[in-house]
């Protein structure tokens, strides 16, 4: 193997490093927790995801009611009640509360609750 082989390589896995690292980082939680990129689909580092208050989630016997206030999320310009049936959550991977909103703020992409909250 060649020194310009050697420094083609050594390039292509620094490049290979950076995307993976950026693509990584649209899709973390605060807490370093990382969304499925499934779940996350807006474009740049903020992404569509975010931890939200435990005072706006309930249960009751078919799932989760979610109520987002303005604020709660930082999509969220108004108020919103969301139904999440049970078995349509996924175990979030920090203990916490999260939601994904996409296209827009009216529409769940993915919820995530703690994994003994159901």
């Amino acid at each position: 193997m060649t020194l310009a082989t050697s420094a083609v390589r050594l390039i292509t896995l620094g490049a290979i490093s950076v995307c993976t690292i950026v693509r990584t980082d649209a899709h973390e939680a605060k807490s370093g927790w990382i969304y499925p990129p499934a779940c996350c689909r807006a474009q740049g580092l903020v992404g569509d995801c975010q931890a939200i208050p435990t005072q706006g989630i309930s249960r009751g016997p078919r799932g989760f009611s979610v109520f987002l206030h303005p604020g709660d999320h930082y999509l969220a310009t108004q108020p919103h009640l969301f139904f999440i049936p049970y078995g349509d959550e996924i175990p979030s991977g920090d203990g916490r509360y999260h939601i994904c909103l996409h296209p827009t703020e009216n529409d769940v992409n993915c919820f995530f609750s703690p994994p003994d909250s159901s």
